[in-house]
């Protein structure tokens, strides 16, 4: 039985529209996030209930942080959705099999299947 070495671009096209949706709400939340952290610079220590510096120091710090991690899924997300138009989506780098349609619904940006992750572990 021969398996499929590449996804439908009806396939394709599902996969495309997950990823674009993520990356909106991705990019939203990251500017929700940068906002936070201006406003934080912007009060210089005039919190609301005047929170210690060590306070807000960690709060910004925590938000540096989400903002690094959003950033960074972004990144993915759009190596994922360049892949897709390249025509090598889905595809393991690992095994060069075809990742689970599940899997991708779920973590859309993976470049590898369930059991080649599992390995790396």
């Amino acid at each position: 039985m021969k398996t499929n070495l590449r996804y439908s671009q009806d396939d394709l096209k599902e996969f495309e529209e997950i990823i674009v949706e993520k990356l909106q709400k991705s990019r939203d939340d990251l500017a929700n996030l940068k906002g936070s952290i201006a406003r934080l610079e912007g009060e210089g220590g005039k919190t609301a209930g005047n929170i210690d510096d060590g306070s807000e120091a960690q709060e910004k710090e925590h938000l540096n942080q989400l903002a690094a991690r959003l950033q960074k899924y972004i990144m993915d997300l759009e190596k994922a959705h360049f892949r897709i138009k390249n025509g090598t989506y889905g595809i393991c780098l690992d095994t060069g099999t075809l990742i689970s349609k599940e899997r991708l619904r779920i973590v859309p940006h993976t470049q590898q299947t369930v059991e080649a992750k599992k390995r790396k572990l």
